[in-house]
């Protein structure tokens, strides 16, 4: 129906999460009507992302610099991590500016119907981390979906042997909830209510 190099286009953009079909063609034509230099800027922006952006060996962060600036701002409390799934809920938290400790990034959820187990994410890495006599409080900062859930039992199961003490923030947000998409104030009271597992 659409010529080659306009259906290899929407079929790249409907890979994309949350991009069906529709969204996929509207996007395409879109970007197709822009000024030609605007569609090599995004071109360009995506493939310097691509070759500069890696993970933090500290926090696992997304980030162009290793260690993340994060990682290397001096008033941050070493005694707390913060664990998170993903990148995107680290931002989310930090938005609140509530948070002043360090972060660790799992890089997902145990998922077994996707195959995801512990050893795919990064737990052995933040048991490391929380080994030291530094830390003394890690909370979990994970969404309260079935995976979510799953994880954050594992997760609290091995780090509580170490000694810490291991909170979960408290959910002003329903089941099912994206941390990326609550708003600043329910992320800091969720943050100071957050509780003992």
């Amino acid at each position: 129906m659409y010529t080659r190099p306009l259906a290899r286009l929407i079929e790249h953009l409907q890979r994309l999460p949350g991009i069906g079909p529709k969204t996929a063609q509207r996007l395409a034509f879109h970007l197709l009507r822009r000024p030609k230099s605007e569609a090599l800027q995004l071109a360009q922006a995506l493939v310097e992302a691509t070759e500069q952006i890696g993970v933090c060996s500290r926090c696992f962060n997304l980030s162009a610099e290793d260690p993340c600036d994060i990682c290397r701002q001096s008033g941050r409390q070493g005694e707390m991590i913060c664990v998170v799934a993903e990148p995107r809920d680290l931002v989310a938290i930090e938005r609140t500016r509530e948070f002043k400790g360090h972060y660790h990034v799992l890089g997902g959820l145990i998922n077994p119907m996707e195959g995801i187990g512990p050893e795919q994410l990064r737990i052995k890495e933040l048991l490391q981390r929380v080994g030291t006599d530094t830390v003394k409080e890690v909370i979990l900062a994970i969404n309260p979906s079935t995976e979510g859930e799953m994880t954050t039992m594992y997760l609290s199961k091995y780090v509580k042997v170490l000694g810490p003490r291991v909170t979960r923030i408290a959910f002003g947000l329903p089941v099912g909830g994206d941390l990326e998409y609550a708003d600043e104030m329910t992320l800091a009271r969720a943050l100071e209510g957050r509780r003992e597992i």
